[in-house]
């Protein structure tokens, strides 16, 4: 397979730097540029003995080189500008996209690897991270729900970003648990879209720095027990490599630093037909870095998981 060359745009946050640290360790995809507003010149670790320089993001100055792909980890409603300008470089470059934009345009591929087929666009559309893991849990549910489905959701601040927000304000965290957002919220809408119709989700920021934990509760059309449910999700998940099926509650505590996910806890309440359990994964990783890198791998027409431990 030949190297190819991956420029990220927004390398700064957290999300930028579980991206430098996965591809930092990929034998196939090279990062080779790495683009900042707020660090222009300031030098980036790659692995153990390598370093670059951050190159400037803004729009007057960026400079884009023969780079067979692009990440764009940027806030929500900054990416149309830099599309516009890679197309305008290298319509044949791959763009993944990390922040919302497309993830309701028809012409860009959303794409949640483990839920998906390869990749046939060279515009694709990475999930969010309380969607995707709101989607994992649905996913092998769709064909016997009935009603709406209720999802509860506690993410490490790191969901919030590395600027000072009131969601990230330690002070504000302390001893504490932060609901935000309670109707309406964009990950909502993005698992309403891509997975299923009747949905409510309320998000909440605790006080840790990473990690997604989902708790749902889903009405069934027909009787089941737990050990039904537990083999329905194994058998759905059984060729997905980075998805864990257990009986037990999942720990956020060991998805965190990891690219995997863990589905368990499984309770049926029979006499409504009632199961509730729980998903959990990291945000940074799983729910963005990671699924960046897969959807990239795929991209080049190789497995999802190649170069991600």
């Amino acid at each position: 397979m030949d190297i190819k060359k991956i420029g990220l745009l927004g390398g700064r946050g957290y999300v930028g730097q579980e991206i430098i640290a996965l591809l930092s360790h990929h034998n196939y995809l090279n990062i080779t540029s790495i683009f900042s507003s707020s660090k222009v010149g300031e030098p980036v670790k790659l692995g153990i003995d390598s370093t670059m320089l951050y190159q400037d993001l803004s729009l007057n100055n960026i400079i884009l080189g023969d780079e067979d792909a692009y990440i764009l980890a940027l806030p929500n409603s900054q990416a149309k500008k830099y599309v516009d300008l890679i197309e305008h470089h290298n319509p044949k470059a791959i763009i993944v996209d990390l922040s919302a934009d497309h993830r309701f345009d028809d012409t860009w591929e959303y794409r949640i690897p483990e839920l998906s087929e390869q990749v046939q666009s060279n515009r694709i559309s990475n999930p969010g991270c309380y969607a995707s893991a709101m989607q994992f849990m649905l996913a092998p549910l769709v064909n016997i729900l009935k009603g709406s489905v209720n999802l509860f959701g506690v993410s490490g601040y790191s969901g919030a970003g590395a600027s000072p927000n009131e969601r990230n304000d330690l002070e504000a965290l302390k001893d504490n648990i932060l609901p935000y957002s309670l109707i309406s919220h964009l990950h909502e809408r993005e698992a309403k879209v891509h997975s299923y119709q009747d949905l409510l989700f309320t998000p909440h920021v605790g006080n840790f720095f990473r990690g997604i934990l989902m708790t749902g509760n889903f009405m069934l059309t027909k009787t089941l027990n737990r050990e039904d449910i537990l083999n329905l999700f194994i058998d759905y998940y059984k060729e997905k490599k980075l998805i864990y099926i257990q009986q037990a509650v999942p720990n956020v505590q060991k998805v965190q630093n990891n690219s995997n996910v863990i589905i368990g806890g499984f309770e049926i309440d029979s006499e409504i037909n009632r199961l509730t359990f729980c998903c959990a994964l990291d945000n940074l990783l799983k729910g963005a870095a990671t699924q960046a890198v897969q959807n990239l791998n795929s991209a080049f027409g190789w497995e999802d998981t190649l170069g991600i431990s």
